[in-house]
């Protein structure tokens, strides 16, 4: 799981120190270079929800989606058509404990999370669904993804409103009772959960840092299923939180 780090100069996480470990014993730069082909998970396709709710009647709505470490969320959302902006933070706890630090002990209630501001006249929030559970993470692992486990991790709809609590509900019994998956679906949905915005290093660390290790392992193949699955939804350029976005 990943450790804290500074502010200026973000430490690789303990996954990402690993793997760079492992690169340099098992091939160096040309195991490096072929990692993301042998990491790349495999996006699972589903139809989009039977339930997309009500037309739009405002030209900007926002969405909170987890899905493990919010690096990978965030960055497959910013490069989606209709998307304006994507936060990484946290919700599910307390605003004193909204902070990296603390939310690794897996005590805090909180989840690493994405605040997603979104146009609904060009993408509804049931196609943000359908790219959720269909690339962006795997909604069957519990408290877990991937190499990260805690219940900061956990998947979790944080429902802005009852219409989205509603379809969110309407669209996992839709995919259990198709069977989309190998295993039922783990992602709660919760209400009422305020989101805190995650300290500026996190912030379009997947754009920055893209030869990380983890990063090239772990969510790089993401937006290549996001740009393969959906490509009417796929933005090349991404949509950044920090100057220049």
């Amino acid at each position: 799981m990943k450790t804290s780090a500074p502010p200026r100069a973000p430490s690789l996480p303990r996954r990402g120190a690993l793997t760079a470990m492992a690169l340099l014993l098992g091939g160096g730069v040309l195991a490096y270079k072929a990692l993301p082909a042998l990491a790349a998970e495999s996006a699972v396709t589903i139809p989009p929800p039977a339930d997309t709710g009500a037309a739009p009647t405002a030209s900007t709505e926002t969405a909170v989606l987890a899905g493990g470490c919010f690096w990978g969320v965030q960055g497959v959302f910013q490069h989606v058509k209709g998307v304006t902006s994507a936060v990484s933070g946290y919700a599910g706890g307390d605003a004193r404990t909204a902070n990296y630090g603390a939310i690794g002990s897996g005590r805090t209630g909180h989840a690493e999370a994405v605040r997603i501001t979104y146009d609904p006249r060009q993408i509804g929030f049931g196609q943000l669904l359908q790219i959720y559970f269909s690339v962006v993470h795997d909604p069957t692992q519990l408290n877990r993804q991937g190499p990260d486990f805690g219940t900061q991790y956990r998947s979790t709809v944080f429902a802005q409103n009852a219409e989205q609590a509603r379809i969110a509900k309407a669209y996992i019994a839709q995919l259990d009772a198709a069977r989309s998956f190998g295993a039922p679906i783990a992602t709660t949905i919760e209400t009422d959960k305020p989101f805190y915005t995650a300290e500026a290093y996190h912030q379009d660390y997947m754009t920055l840092h893209p030869n990380q290790p983890y990063i090239a392992l772990h969510d790089l193949p993401k937006r290549s299923n996001l740009q393969r699955v959906f490509p009417a939804l796929y933005r090349d350029k991404p949509v950044l939180v920090g100057a220049g976005a």
